[in-house]
């Protein structure tokens, strides 16, 4: 049984990406709901579905020693009684790196639950860099 309730699916987030940035797996599968229904994809990997298959990709993310730091930028959240959608971009600085990476787009579905909010499903992408807008030009108009 889950020791760690989360009241808000902000709450489960929030407790995701600080167990992501601490390395800690314990709480990162605090946050995950104990279920063979759950599905993770990180950018560029494979489909990964069930409790046992999350928790060893996490176990080697989080054992590798890199420690990250991770802002979240344009959240979208949609949400209902018993689900909630948040898509985010996942903007992350690995320690001893003087740049960011280039940006993650993820999508986290969380659960309500009887122990609280649980996350369902985690989905990064890599993200297209954001390009600078280039000046409008008017249209040549020929006669």
């Amino acid at each position: 049984m889950k020791k760690s309730t989360f009241p808000t699916p902000q709450d489960a987030e929030a407790a995701f990406y600080e167990a992501l940035e601490t390395g800690d797996l314990e709480t990162m599968m605090e946050v995950w709901a104990e279920d063979e229904e759950i599905v993770c994809v990180h950018p560029g990997g494979p489909r990964l579905a069930g409790y046992d298959q999350v928790r060893a990709s996490w176990m080697q993310i989080l054992g590798s020693g890199q420690r990250l730091k991770v802002q979240i930028s344009n959240q979208v959240v949609l949400s209902g009684m018993m689900f909630a959608i948040h898509s985010v971009h996942e903007n992350i600085l690995v320690q001893g790196e003087s740049r960011p990476r280039a940006p993650v787009a993820a999508t986290n579905v969380f659960l309500r639950t009887a122990n609280g909010w649980r996350m369902v499903l985690h989905h990064g992408s890599p993200a297209p860099p954001v390009a600078p807008s280039a000046p409008v030009e008017a249209p040549k108009i020929l006669h």
